[in-house]
């Protein structure tokens, strides 16, 4: 089997066959993934979120599905109904989409706050209860979630428990050169549709395998105090309403040991922290109101606690 920095640059390279640049966001995107974990990506339409997950499970050889969500959708509509069958004398259950690998879950705030909800217990348990008989999701099961700005008409803010529910939130944005932005339109006119086609490059038995290797990054008790210090602040800070729960600070853990895998490393050290603290825990704290009102960011917020806190120098 080869080296799990090998196999993660092989997935690397070939979802960058149809995403131009942005290697520090599909890093991310890959974090949690082999950490398991949900992401949420705020941004505008049109910046390729749905091409990159759908890319990641062609590449990993995953199963996936995508729900448009409309204020219309109602929860049976992604988990699914059971249907009386005349012919056997009895109940069947017909899966809805949501079970799947990888699920994209587009424009998730145009959904209403009941279907929104109804995510909640597949998010968290894995699974979903349908006419009080419980049905596994997975393994893996992904949401990879899209939200558009508040400010655009017809969304629904997210539950602050929904929102804690994913790993890491990020965005893609717009190309970051003139460059990329060219190649783009040249990529695209090389294709007569908007489909594409990627290899899998790693089996499903070994992304497992992959995503084992992270619960064997070692990560000291140094670390985890820096954890616990940087976590603990965002409960004490001023400008912050609530702060990050433990769920937090073990999302934080999770993610940092998946983003020192990516980068060929066994051990955590306290850049890794960094890098992840923003993606990891600005979506689960709320600002006061009037910083909130004053165009204070939750990014701004815990940028200036990473520079309040010394980082632990590791033997």
């Amino acid at each position: 089997m080869l080296k799990p920095e090998v196999q993660i640059n092989r997935i690397i390279d070939e979802v960058s066959k149809v995403i131009v640049g942005k290697r520090d966001v599909m890093q991310l995107v890959l974090t949690g993934i082999l950490a398991d974990g949900h992401i949420l990506f705020h941004d505008v339409p049109g910046n390729a979120k749905t091409t990159m997950a759908k890319a990641f499970s062609m590449v990993m050889g995953l199963e996936f599905n995508r729900i448009s969500f409309t204020p219309d959708l109602l929860p049976n509509d992604i988990l699914g109904v059971s249907i009386y069958n005349m012919k056997v004398n009895e109940f069947e259950f017909k899966k809805g989409p949501l079970h799947t690998s990888i699920l994209l879950a587009d424009e998730i705030n145009r959904a209403s706050p009941k279907t929104q909800s109804a995510l909640l217990e597949a998010m968290q348990e894995k699974q979903v209860t349908i006419d009080g008989i419980e049905h596994k999701l997975g393994p893996p099961f992904i949401v990879m979630a899209t939200e558009n700005p508040l400010e655009y008409e017809g969304t629904f803010p997210l539950p602050e428990a929904q929102l804690d529910r994913f790993l890491i939130k990020t965005s893609v944005g717009y190309p970051d050169t003139v460059d990329d932005e060219i190649a783009i339109l040249t990529r695209r006119i090389g294709r007569k549709q908007e489909s594409f086609s990627l290899n899998a490059v790693i089996t499903n038995d070994e992304f497992i395998a992959l995503q084992k290797e992270v619960e064997n990054v070692n990560i000291d008790t140094a670390i985890l105090e820096y954890i616990t210090k940087l976590i603990r602040i965002t409960r004490e800070d001023k400008k912050i309403a609530v702060g990050a729960s433990p769920r937090g600070s073990l999302g934080l853990v999770l993610a940092s040991r998946a983003w020192a895998l990516i980068h060929g490393r066994d051990f955590v050290n306290p850049k890794d922290i960094q890098d992840m603290f923003i993606p990891v825990i600005a979506h689960r704290i709320i600002l006061k109101s009037g910083d909130l009102l004053s165009g204070l960011s939750p990014e701004a917020v815990l940028r200036d606690i990473l520079e309040s806190v010394p980082a632990p120098r590791l033997e």
